[in-house]
């Protein structure tokens, strides 16, 4: 199973943190629009002469602020800059963001989605195979490219469009349209079974397709000493706690039995006491949402959760930044 890892977000630290990954030997580096630009990293590693060979992807950029033809364009120069080596992964975000950090609209997140897909897609496409545009959604329209503003044919071909889901719809749309699915990193291996899988499968069915190729995502607490572990979980709980707050990622709680815990933390993040939050977030909760132990234990638990439906993992470490001998040592667990 191959390794993809978190890129830091900063540009600046992108080149010299891409050569660190790439040396303990991960496959494939992602970024995550949080505090700085999804893009702008991937650009930096992928002019880094150290990373010949590694896979760039977003995972997400958060699409519905966005117009395809940004996407697409963004898309082509990173599959040029990385030599057919980028996925452009993409995301809807909440309500709460779109409308309130993002200042966009909010309506019919997974048919917007498909059409964001489909649109992206057809752009790419209209370009390669040097064919007319003429895409027309309910949502977004694309017919104008004069010649001065087509890129022409990608050498590297055209790069795939992922998208990331939770929710049976946006799964379903995922399988529909899309050339991967990101399994959004909070769930347990219970939701992915009897949630994801299904969608999965009738998203194909409606689309007569056969195959969609899956990119699960683990939250990790690792270390290589009991005291290492310790530290790491900290973090972990975390980010599960601030996902755990929110309703629209509830299902994976009620799968659990636990259900209640959401409001709970939802009412303890509007008053800001996170170590509360945290407190919530026990050893049960923990194990069975994120993947817990030394690197050797981390890589076993990865392979018995997805090793029979994907063939590589996105690891995220929430507060930690390992060495390159414990990153190493995953990777070479995990192949």
């Amino acid at each position: 199973m191959l390794l993809d890892v978190q890129l830091d977000g900063r540009p600046d630290h992108a080149a010299e943190r891409a050569r660190e990954l790439v040396g303990a030997g991960v496959d494939g580096l992602f970024t995550f629009e949080g505090p700085h630009d999804v893009f702008l990293p991937l650009i930096v590693a992928a002019g880094a002469s150290e990373v010949p060979s590694t896979d760039l992807m977003t995972n997400v950029a958060i699409a519905l602020p966005r117009s395809p033809m940004h996407l697409a364009n963004m898309a082509y120069d990173l599959q040029l800059l990385s030599k057919g080596r980028f996925r452009l992964g993409l995301g809807s975000q909440i309500k709460p963001h779109i409308e309130n950090r993002y200042g966009g609209t909010w309506s019919k997140p997974a048919a917007r989605m498909r059409e964001t897909v489909l649109a992206t897609k057809a752009i790419l496409n209209a370009w390669q195979d040097g064919t007319r545009l003429d895409f027309r959604g309910e949502f977004t329209k694309h017919t104008l490219m004069p010649p001065t503003f087509v890129p022409g044919p990608n050498p590297y071909g055209v790069p795939p469009v992922l998208l990331g889901a939770l929710g049976p719809l946006m799964t379903r749309t995922a399988a529909e349209v899309a050339d991967g699915l990101l399994v959004m990193p909070f769930h347990s291996h219970r939701h992915f079974r009897e949630r994801t899988l299904p969608a999965v499968a009738e998203g194909l069915e409606l689309a007569g397709r056969e195959h969609l190729d899956i990119y699960p995502q683990a939250i990790v607490a690792m270390g290589d000493t009991p005291d290492e572990i310790e530290a790491a979980t900290f973090g972990v709980q975390g980010l599960l706690a601030f996902y755990g707050s929110t309703p629209a990622y509830r299902s994976v709680l009620d799968i659990e039995g636990w259900g209640d815990l959401q409001p709970e933390l939802n009412a303890l993040s509007k008053t800001g006491d996170i170590m509360a939050m945290i407190d919530l977030v026990d050893d049960q909760v923990l194990r069975t949402l994120a993947v817990v132990g030394t690197p050797a234990e981390c890589a076993t638990e990865i392979k018995t959760r997805f090793g029979d439906v994907a063939d590589r993992i996105c690891a995220y470490f929430p507060g930690s930044t390992h060495p390159t001998s414990t990153v190493r040592a995953l990777a070479t667990a995990l192949k």
